[in-house]
């Protein structure tokens, strides 16, 4: 009875050991109780995956679709339009040539009845019987007075020909470098109206001095019928830089020389294609042997 006893009580004992142990070993390798199997987890989660690209994509198509095409700033016609900035119409300043030698008397001849110039022509070299040329110490007087010089060439009586007005250019250069006048002041052409003129003088004119430190400028009667008129555009037809390039001086209409506070509104009388700069409104004051001019501001810097 006593082994059989004890026999039993070991095995209780056993029991009792191994039985937790057993329970801790089941509980372990029975798997929990999930929602969706691992596979059925993951097909699930590509199949959401696609379906999100899927949505976003049709987002962005539909994002895409519902902006308004864009375009261009200059096509939206409700946009108001940037006005360009007036032109500055130039200012008109008031000035003379002479033919005559410029000393302080005369100049004071001229302050007393005409008024000061802004702005004073005279010639290149001495042309004997018609005019006395500037020298560099007149020049410097003149600029001691605040004048400017507008420098005119009147050594050609011919006005025809493409050598001969690039003759003459040269010749004008010339004089204009032995009194000093500085690199990009303009040398004006004298043609007269008794002159015959034709289009290749006046290009030859032009082009040499384009070629030289100068500029080029032409004086005479510029009016839609004169020679000077019909020469000029029909240089301008066969080179446009006679145009662009030169500073046209033209003495029409001649309503007589005023004092300059009675000087008329500036109003020369040239073809309408035919910018005139400089209008010498005037000729041969009874008082002091001048002439008077309007001068258009803008081509202040092309004189000396």
């Amino acid at each position: 009875m006593k082994k059989r006893k004890w026999f039993w009580n070991v095995v209780l004992g056993t029991i009792i050991l191994v039985l937790p142990l057993l329970l801790v070993f089941f509980n372990h390798q029975t798997p929990r109780n999930t929602a969706h199997p691992p596979q059925s987890t993951q097909e699930n989660s590509t199949t959401h995956g696609e379906q999100s690209q899927e949505t976003s994509a049709n987002a962005a198509d539909t994002s895409t679709q519902e902006e308004p095409p864009q375009t261009d700033s200059g096509d939206q016609g409700e946009q108001p339009q940037e006005k360009p900035a007036p032109e500055e119409k130039p200012t008109i300043v008031w000035g003379i040539d002479t033919a005559s030698k410029i000393d302080q008397a005369f100049l004071q001849c001229v302050k007393d009845n005409y008024g000061e110039p802004a702005v004073i022509g005279r010639y290149l070299e001495t042309k004997e019987g018609i005019s006395m040329g500037l020298t560099k110490e007149e020049a410097t007087l003149l600029h001691e007075q605040g004048a400017q010089i507008l420098p005119i060439f009147n050594h050609f009586t011919d006005a025809t020909g493409y050598e001969n007005g690039a003759a003459e250019a040269k010749e004008a250069v010339s004089y204009a470098q032995k009194i000093g006048i500085p690199e990009g002041v303009a040398l004006f052409a004298d043609i007269e109206p008794k002159y015959p003129v034709d289009e290749a003088f006046i290009r030859g004119w032009v082009e040499a001095l384009m070629e030289s430190p100068y500029k080029p400028g032409i004086y005479g009667v510029l009016t839609p019928e004169s020679k000077l008129s019909a020469a000029y555009q029909s240089a301008v037809s066969k080179n446009k830089q006679v145009q662009d390039q030169t500073i046209l001086w033209s003495s029409n209409p001649d309503p007589g020389v005023t004092p300059k506070d009675q000087a008329p509104a500036y109003a020369p009388g040239a073809p309408e294609n035919v910018n005139i700069s400089i209008w010498q409104y005037g000729i041969d004051g009874k008082t002091c042997n001048i002439d008077t001019n309007l001068i258009q501001s803008s081509v202040l810097e092309s004189l000396w």
